[in-house]
């Protein structure tokens, strides 16, 4: 580069940068899509599908509700159940049950525009117990929760985990597979809580351990990689992959789920 084109840029840079004013950048209003929450467990039903529309981004957490949807659940033995609706788009099932090994198919009307997606339930992997994981920081016991299970020595098995801290939901995405300690006893503790909620002692936790399927599981792992996305903070949101056509939002996952509780002891 010559010296002259040097000190040519070097102004232009300086200008540029003495510049107080703010620019806005203008946002594209979204598209308006429609959402889709519906799951099927192994516990006794009824079971329930939340239908709303997403909002833009500069719009209040308000999700607008569909109240006009038709909904019809199947499965791959000929049961067809067609739900009721209830209120704040809640629709709910009659008919269907589930169980593990099956397969589920929903089938979403809204405005005459048809949304489908299928689910197949896994088969039920036992959490044997809870373990309480201690490690000291700076002279203080930190605690997590170690959900003990034998993995199958079949791979693709994938797990959901919701922790619960004297009732308070922990929002932290627990999702894991068995890529790396297939037909394995897990050993790998739970994310503890966050700056807001963290595992004491004397502490009533509740874990509930999901077997999911690869799609939810893809679908959840995303949604933890967004985690705090923004400057500084991940990366660029996005919406998370899913197994339903014809454009909307959301999941339609059939999991087995249990429940275990434990406290934390004084050591």
């Amino acid at each position: 580069m010559h010296f002259k084109t040097y000190l040519y840029l070097s102004a232009i840079f300086l200008f540029f940068a003495s510049c107080d004013k703010v620019i806005t950048l203008p946002i594209k209003d979204n598209e308006s899509q429609v959402v889709i929450e519906a799951s099927i467990t192994d516990q006794s039903g009824p079971y329930f599908v939340k239908l709303s529309r997403s909002i833009n981004l500069n719009e209040a957490n308000l999700y607008p509700i569909i109240e006009n949807g038709t909904i019809i659940i199947s499965d791959n033995t000929g049961i067809k159940d067609t739900l009721n609706y209830l209120s704040e788009g809640i629709y709910k099932t009659k008919l269907i049950r589930g169980v593990s090994g099956r397969t589920y198919f929903l089938e979403v009307n809204v405005d005459g525009k048809k949304y489908k997606a299928q689910s197949t339930m896994p088969y039920k992997v036992n959490l044997d117990s809870l373990r309480v994981n201690i490690f000291p920081i700076n002279g203080n016991n930190q605690y997590s929760i170690i959900p003990f299970y034998n993995d199958p020595l079949e791979l693709g098995n994938s797990y959901r985990f919701i922790q619960k801290i004297n009732d308070t939901l922990d929002n932290n995405y627990n999702i894991f597979n068995d890529n790396l300690n297939n037909g394995k006893i897990n050993r790998r503790p739970l994310n503890n809580g966050n700056k807001d909620i963290v595992v004491k002692f004397l502490d009533i936790v509740s874990v509930e351990m999901q077997c999911i399927s690869t799609s939810a599981h893809l679908f959840y792992y995303t949604l933890s990689q967004q985690d705090g996305a923004g400057p500084g903070g991940g990366t660029a949101p996005s919406n998370p992959p899913n197994n339903i056509t014809g454009g909307a939002l959301g999941l339609f996952s059939a999991y087995t789920t249990q429940t275990k509780v434990i406290q934390i002891p004084i050591y």
